[in-house]
């Protein structure tokens, strides 16, 4: 979103439980002028607890039972950073981050929810599959399910430790799923009954379920070792399994034990009856991670989407300096628990039914809940925002020129920072002009590429920046040697401008580094959005000083891709609320890979020519590669494609530059008999880093491919070949 409103306060929302993704979306429909708001989360999608085992048992698509953080994220104008937080420091209020830069709050929420306690069971953590984080477990039970589908013979055995309502779901499920396999299911509870807590009926009738469904339920069986094939019981027995899954206790994340927050005894953090740390104004908790020390509660997702609005009040009151509300938590609550087919069982202090009816009824719940992040209302910038306070009741109008630039105090401390963190690759105070090291009788290779923001992780953005800009380099042959930046920032604060600086060049300078090119300096500015780009210079690479040309084409020579194509359309699909994260996630693992081993690559292997595809699209760049009168035949099924880019072609999703690719380029290219018109669309998607397309002689070509498959290039393909030349035909690309 284009703005001019300088940014004063960041708000970081620590994961993507289920009170963090109903605040996000009441937060989005009443935005607040100065303010930034970033979710962390490890994955794009976080599961509903409630639709859980439907999801296992296979009445509900992994879709329906996800929450898409990226689109919700994309709606609300938050950012969104796909990390992992590993500890915090309230006095600096600094997170830090696994394998990344630390991201700095001004107020923190967190909600991040529990995991299975493993601790105390002798190999429960090196043998067991806990059942959180779900996107761990998803991932190992459909490798149960596809082991078990080319398992010819002999039973399958499939432990389940825990009795709670969770334990039991989830084993009811995965028998109603792998109903008619040979597998026998044991679940193994700790305590004398099963479903501690519940009536005696709802425990009943759930025992029932249990034996229906062909599982054996041992009481009083509590674990007291794992081992690579069988757990050792307290009682000095043992047990065999094939896969163990861990659904009992609930455990903190280790890293809050080292972060000085107040904590409960079992290491959760505390909170007041307003959500907020007992020990930090600045830090709100909600869901399984906080115990609110005045109305303790049991673990369940329940509570979670009741503290929401409560939440959600309170960030914003705790920005614009208003009182806070307090949340009171019910002292009992509706169960509905699911009994693998579709039947559940509902509970509520004494009174209780199970049958068809009762899932039905949970499954309106479930879906209603899910409609709330799938259907999302039409924000409205029309209506007047609150603003913070700090923001000044008139602002002066920017400045153009030199009077636009970041200032020089954060500048200097970002560029001291990262010298003491790349010493080799960023010199820090630098002259007006930077000299270049260069090999004597060398000749300079040198370009240019400037990005408007793609992702909203400065961090990623600056990775990616520098990999597109380096990729002209390669595409050349050359080896990087030196770098200047251009960056612009939105409107900030001077602390905003120095975090989002710092985030940009560390994520390039972690390129740079791994390039090996120096970043000599720069020019920054202010403006209303941001953009980063790069000068970057280099030599050849052959120490013959032979360099790849992007024309020179012969005849017979095969056309190879290196990376698949799609990130145009991925992320205009993402900017309509149209793209899966998943299928964005992917588009972004595509972007971060460097082309530079490719180049190296193409060389060896005596490529006649080179380009790599960036704005133009697949056609556009082949087209200037084969110059006047060359042509080329492709093969549509032999295009790599990103997740999800063929079904976003075919619904008619196309980037803003789709159109002046294909006016301009489109007379060119002749559409065999039955091609899927839609799909052939693909050729025009403009690229943001993408791949190399190279020519090489076509007896060298799988060769070719097969090193670059072992170079990380797992889509790499012959996508076509360079053909006679086309004389007197317009139409000069051919794809079959």
């Amino acid at each position: 979103m284009l703005s001019t409103t300088e940014l004063r306060r960041d708000l970081v929302l620590v994961g993507g439980g289920h009170a963090h993704a109903l605040a996000l979306r009441m937060l989005g429909m009443q935005p607040i002028e100065g303010l930034r708001i970033t979710l962390v989360s490890p994955a794009s999608h976080t599961p509903y607890s409630g639709m859980l085992p439907g999801l296992v048992a296979g009445h509900y698509r992994f879709e329906d039972a996800h929450i898409d953080l990226a689109r919700l994220c994309q709606w609300a104008d938050v950012r969104f950073l796909v990390a992992e937080v590993e500890g915090i420091d309230p006095q600096s209020r600094h997170l830090s981050l696994a394998g990344r830069p630390g991201l700095d709050y001004d107020l923190l929420s967190i909600d991040i929810g529990s995991q299975p306690e493993l601790a105390s069971v002798p190999g429960a953590a090196a043998h067991v599959v806990p059942v959180k984080p779900v996107a761990g477990f998803w991932q190992r039970w459909r490798d149960t399910e596809a082991q078990l589908a080319h398992r010819s013979a002999g039973n399958y055995r499939i432990g389940i430790v825990g009795g709670g309502a969770g334990s039991v779901e989830l084993a009811l499920a995965m028998a109603h799923r792998l109903a008619g396999k040979a597998v026998t299911f044991d679940l193994w509870c700790g305590g004398p009954v099963i479903l501690m807590g519940y009536n005696r009926r709802s425990q009943s009738a759930v025992t029932r379920a249990l034996e229906q469904a062909g599982i054996t339920p041992h009481v009083n069986a509590r674990v007291a070792a794992v081992e690579a094939d069988r757990l050792l019981l307290a009682d000095g027995t043992h047990a065999a399994y094939d896969v163990l899954f861990w659904c009992t206790g609930a455990a903190p994340a280790a890293w809050l034990a080292d972060s000085a927050l107040a904590t409960d005894d079992a290491g959760f953090i505390a909170v007041s009856d307003t959500l907020q740390s007992l020990s930090d104004e600045y830090v709100f908790a909600a869901g399984d991670i906080a115990t609110q020390v005045e109305h303790p509660r049991p673990k369940a997702g329940v509570f979670a989407v009741r503290q929401a609005p409560v939440l959600a009040h309170n960030l914003r009151a705790a920005l614009l300096g208003r009182p806070l509300r307090a949340h009171r938590p019910q002292r009992r609550f509706l169960s509905l628990l699911s009994l693998g087919s579709r039947s559940a069982r509902a509970d509520k202090g004494p009174f209780g039914a199970t049958g068809g009816w009762v899932w039905r009824w949970k499954d309106r719940i479930d879906r209603k809940f899910m409609l709330r992040f799938r259907e999302l209302p039409p924000r409205m910038p029309d209506k007047p925002a609150r603003r913070l306070p700090e923001l000044p009741a008139v602002r002066q109008a920017a400045c153009g020129g030199c009077g636009a630039k970041v200032g020089a105090g954060p500048l200097a401390r970002v560029l001291a920072t990262l010298a003491l963190e790349y010493p080799q690759h960023c010199p820090g105070e630098a002259d007006d002009a930077a000299r270049m090291p260069a090999r004597a009788g060398d000749t300079l290779l040198q370009s240019l590429d400037v990005l408007r923001q793609i992702v909203p992780d400065p961090w990623l953005m600056g990775r990616i920046a520098a990999l597109h800009a380096l990729s002209d380099l390669y595409a050349c042959g050359a080896r990087p040697l030196s770098a200047l930046a251009a960056v612009a920032l939105p409107f900030a604060s001077e602390e905003i401008l120095e975090r989002d600086l710092y985030q940009l060049l560390a994520g390039a300078l972690c390129e740079f580094r791994a390039a090996d090119c120096q970043l000599t300096g720069g020019h920054s500015m202010q403006g209303v959005e941001l953009s980063l780009g790069f000068a970057v210079n280099g030599v050849p690479l052959d120490e013959s000083g032979r360099v790849l040309a992007k024309k020179g084409a012969a005849v017979g020579d095969a056309l190879v891709l290196t990376k698949p194509l799609g990130t145009g359309v991925v992320f205009a699909a993402h900017m309509q609320l149209a793209a899966d994260g998943r299928d964005l996630e992917a588009a972004r693992t595509a972007m971060l890979q460097s082309n530079g081993p490719a180049a190296a690559l193409a060389l060896e292997y005596a490529a006649s020519a080179c380009t790599d595809i960036t704005g133009f699209g697949l056609l556009g760049h082949l087209l200037e590669m084969l110059g006047p009168g060359g042509a080329a035949e492709l093969h549509l099924a032999r295009l790599p494609l990103l997740p999800g880019v063929a079904a976003l072609l075919r619904a008619g999703t196309a980037s803003s530059m789709h159109a002046a690719n294909a006016g301009g380029a489109g007379n060119q290219l002749a559409l065999a008999a039955g091609v899927d018109r839609q799909l052939a669309q693909i050729v025009f998607d403009p690229q943001t880093s993408g791949g190399l397309l190279i020519s090489v002689a076509a007896d060298r070509a799988q060769g070719f491919c097969a090193a670059l498959h072992g170079a990380g290039y797992n889509e790499a393909a012959v996508i076509g070949r360079c053909v006679a030349d086309a004389g007197a035909v317009d139409r000069r690309i051919s794809l079959r």
